[in-house]
């Protein structure tokens, strides 16, 4: 059986030496390559639901749409996806914001092909999710040292952390999750009905998303509310 991989960087030469690596081993079939967050997200929304990849290998840094809020929506929207960073980064901010966006497991790019096409396969095995041993070790010295802070940020927090909404947009949020229209929103804000669509369609921008329900499902789904 193999297992389908999507393969998320903003560096041709990092998607393309993954790639090739991962299909020297039987068990892997490439079905999709994207450049940044916004390319994955189109991308997984033109596949069918039988065509999606079992795994999402996600970069961190990359332009447009960052690894974390990829990993935020994507999650969301395709919750049968293991997403999986792939990164240089080991600081333990980055492994934490991952972890909270949904991330199933947290690799290092210097890890070898070996070692990286096994831990994926065990996690097809076994269900669990895939940790470098560098990782493993910080986050057991974090747990012993009791420093898990970054995890227990007030909830206001977490929507500036994953999609930069202001605190104006926050507040349309909740009022559109109720079902109040622009004029409606408009009259309790004390704002015009063509402001209130104005910060709606941002939302929507910040989101990636296209429509009330699509926001909706996000903002619940992610503990935006």
């Amino acid at each position: 059986m193999q297992i389908k991989i999507a393969i998320i960087d903003d560096k041709a030469s990092n998607r393309n030496i993954l790639k090739d690596k991962l299909q020297r081993h039987g068990h892997f079939e490439i079905i999709l390559i994207a450049e940044d967050g916004v390319d994955f997200i189109d991308k997984m929304r033109a596949l069918p639901p039988e065509g999606l990849p079992d795994v999402a290998l996600m970069d961190l840094e990359m332009p447009n749409m960052d690894g974390v809020d990829a990993i935020a929506l994507g999650s969301s929207f395709f919750p049968d996806v293991k997403f999986v960073v792939l990164t240089i980064f080991d600081d333990e901010e980055k492994i934490f914001k991952a972890i909270k966006a949904g991330a199933f497991g947290y690799l290092l790019k210097d890890e070898n092909a070996e070692n990286i096409s096994e831990m994926l396969w065990q996690m097809h095995e076994s269900g669990a999710g895939p940790i470098s041993p560098g990782i493993a070790h910080k986050i057991l010295q974090l747990v012993q040292n009791n420093t898990l802070t970054l995890v227990q940020k007030p909830q206001s927090k977490a929507v500036a952390n994953f999609f930069d909404l202001t605190t104006r947009e926050a507040e349309i949020l909740k009022l559109l999750v109720q079902g109040l229209g622009y004029k409606e929103i408009g009259s309790q804000l004390f704002i015009s009905p063509n402001t209130a669509k104005k910060h709606v369609m941002n939302i929507y921008q910040k989101l990636h998303v296209n429509s009330r329900a699509q926001a909706l499902h996000l903002a619940y789904e992610k503990g935006l509310l």
